[in-house]
């Protein structure tokens, strides 16, 4: 169905007739040379005729029109009136550079890992709310819950390593998540955590936004990210290190304990998408139903056009001023 996005645009469609009793010649004074030429014209008029004046109508009616913004409204969606509410907060400290994962066959930063799986785990959320985190030094809101996918999965995979900073804030991270469930009635409440380290920033305690957590009836599910053994080479030759001594397991199963979620080890790709079931258990809450009509903008046709007549008008004006030109200056 066709549709106008700024209808009462439209009024603007009379406005050139406050002028039609103004001047309707058009004047060429002063003195003017051609380029390219050595024909010199004078005080030359130039007459707007019948079919100028109805060409300049329809000129503006375009324009007004594209300006009015014309749409194709589609026919309605009904969005799934069942979902489940999940936010999801991201660590992006720099330890998550370190490269320790391995990604269809090759070696991979941590980051990367998360983004390639956590990418597909969104894709494959139809009907639930996903919201994104991003957290380091201090932890931000990427995008509230929202069933567009596409653009919380743009914006994960936007994100970069220092982006929020070089620490790791899960205790804002936590609180934060648990603030965003506190505006939404009806939800499952469920915050997904990664991490790859231990709270040494921020200016709330994990054990503390816990607490908050459990008491509003928010769900954790906290992911270790990190192998635990990766080799690398030295003056002596290789050795065997564990990349993630960092990695505070113990505080993370606490925290995902204490409301009721689970804590995962993602030593690698195949651990990290088993939340994928967990999730999938979760029950769906049941919401108000829901549609869109997808709109395609058209404003770019009538414009267009305008701008094809507008430049065959240029043309059309130029060759009779150079006609007017050649006319010797007495014979006007």
């Amino acid at each position: 169905m066709l549709s106008l996005a700024l209808p009462w645009l439209l009024l603007l469609l009379p406005l050139p007739l406050l002028f039609r009793n103004k001047q309707q010649r058009v004047t060429l004074g002063g003195h003017l040379y051609l380029p390219g030429s050595d024909i010199k014209a004078q005080n030359l008029p130039i007459k707007i005729n019948a079919d100028t004046k109805k060409g300049y109508w329809i000129l503006w009616v375009l324009l007004v029109i594209a300006v009015a913004r014309p749409l194709w409204m589609g026919e309605p969606i009904e969005l799934p009136s069942k979902g489940r509410d999940l936010m999801l907060s991201v660590d992006l400290s720099g330890s998550m550079q370190i490269e320790d994962m391995v990604i269809d066959g090759k070696v991979s930063d941590r980051l990367t890992l998360i983004q390639h799986v956590i990418s597909q785990f969104i894709e494959r959320r139809k009907g639930d709310r996903i919201g994104l985190i991003l957290f380091a030094d201090h932890a931000y809101l990427q995008s509230p819950l929202t069933q567009d996918r596409r653009t919380v999965a743009q914006y994960l995979n936007e994100a970069e390593i220092g982006l929020v900073g070089r620490q790791t804030a899960i205790g804002e991270a936590i609180a934060l998540g648990v603030k965003r469930f506190d505006q939404v009635e009806e939800s499952n409440r469920v915050l997904i955590l990664l991490t790859d380290g231990s709270n040494n920033a921020g200016a709330i305690s994990p054990e503390l936004a816990t607490d908050i957590a459990a008491k509003r009836g928010v769900t954790i599910y906290t992911i270790g990210v990190g192998a635990e053994v990766m080799e690398r080479r030295t003056l002596f030759g290789r050795e065997r290190v564990n990349p993630s001594m960092d990695l505070d397991e113990s505080q993370l199963k606490q925290i995902a304990m204490k409301t009721g979620g689970s804590y995962f080890r993602a030593r690698n790709t195949e651990e990290l998408e088993r939340i994928y079931q967990e999730i999938d258990n979760l029950e769906p809450i049941s919401r108000e139903q829901l549609s869109y009509r997808p709109q395609s903008e058209l404003f770019y046709w009538p414009l267009g056009l305008a701008l094809l007549l507008s430049i065959l008008n240029s043309i059309g004006q130029l060759s009779v001023f150079r006609a007017k030109a050649k006319q010797p200056l007495g014979g006007r």
